[in-house]
Parts: C-alpha cells; sequence; structure tokens
C-alpha cells in the first residue's frame, strides 16, 4: 500500500511538473491596433442597431412614466375619513 501511494505521489508530481512546464504558443501583440475597414463598418452598425432599439425603449419608459404620473394624480387618497 505504501508502495502504490509512493508511486502515485511521484506520478502526480511529475504530471504537475509537466503541466506547468509547457510553452505557451500565443499569438504576437505587438500590434495595438490594426483594423481594416470592414471592422470599423461593422462595429459602426453594431452601434448603430443599438441606438436604433434604445429609442423605442427610451419612448415606452417615458409612457410609462406619465402613465404612473398621471394615475397617482386622479386617484383619491386612501385613508378613510369619517
Amino acid at each position: 500500500m505504501n508502495t502504490k501511494m509512493r508511486l502515485s505521489a511521484a506520478f502526480n508530481t511529475v504530471a504537475v511538473f509537466l503541466m506547468a512546464a509547457t510553452n505557451a504558443h500565443a499569438a504576437s501583440t505587438s500590434k495595438v491596433f490594426v483594423s481594416k475597414l470592414g471592422i470599423v463598418i461593422f462595429l459602426g452598425f453594431c452601434a448603430l442597431v443599438l441606438v436604433v432599439q434604445l429609442i423605442p425603449a427610451l419612448m415606452t419608459l417615458y409612457g410609462m412614466l406619465k402613465g404612473v404620473s398621471k394615475e397617482q394624480e386622479k386617484s383619491p387618497s386612501r385613508a378613510k375619513t369619517h
């Protein structure tokens, strides 16, 4: 049992060492912002879609707030007076 545990511990140690010792083959990050016209047009289109969707949302929010304020003006107070 003791030999089995030592073998398992040795295997785990070697496995962790090999996983930590591998090189990462990452891309070079020397270029900061190199984009073509297509990317800029795509990002502009995404911004346009976002703004176009915000306009009806803001109009709906304004209408809801306006409706809530009118309801508060119309409804009498809930306190009963005798």
